[in-house]
């Protein structure tokens, strides 16, 4: 058993021992304000596509191709990242209480939100896009659905931390779409 023990350990050291690096960017400035209806909101969930909740950086190359480098990753999950994002974006545009799921306080939120992103990428084309769809769930009043499909501009050749930067921006966008168009 201390003979296969041995090995099995060895590659595991190995697989830690990588050259792999983290990244993110700092918040964006929130310098808008947007009135919405609700005092409370929760981010109930947020669903990414596959290759944008993967820990690697991916981006489109000219053939169309998503490629990914193991050693170019996200700093946080990427779900779990682009939900408290979003949160602390809501917060900051319309100033009401607004946290991600598991709800942290006692008094139920007056809305929930479901984001579900069907892209969330760099393109080859210069422009990093995001397209979903959400969903509004209230105690009392009108439920709503929306589509979302926005755009940052990006340089095709624009490395780790640009994309970090730009997808900061862009999450600013969808959060700043949602209250303006589903929360009003």
């Amino acid at each position: 058993m201390v003979r296969f023990a041995i090995p099995f350990l060895a590659a595991m050291l190995a697989g830690c021992a990588s050259d792999a690096q983290r990244f993110t960017a700092p918040a964006p400035e929130v310098t808008e304000r947007v009135s919405i209806r609700f005092g409370s909101v929760e981010i109930r969930e947020v669903t990414l596509p596959t290759y944008a909740a993967a820990d690697e950086i991916t981006r489109q190359d000219a053939n169309g191709v998503l490629q990914a480098n193991a050693d170019v990753l996200w700093a946080d999950a990427p779900e779990r990242a682009v939900n408290l994002e979003l949160a602390r974006n809501l917060a900051r545009l319309t100033g009401a209480r607004v946290a991600s799921a598991p709800w942290p306080f006692e008094a139920f939120p007056d809305a929930r939100i479901d984001i579900r992103f069907e892209e969330l990428l760099p393109g080859a084309d210069g422009q990093y896009r995001a397209s979903g769809q959400y969903f509004i769930a209230v105690e009392e009043g009108r439920e709503s659905a929306g589509l979302f499909s926005l755009a940052r501009p990006i340089a095709v050749d624009a490395g780790p931390v640009e994309l970090a930067a730009a997808r900061k921006l862009l999450v600013l966008d969808v959060a700043e779409f949602i209250a303006r168009s589903g929360l009003r």
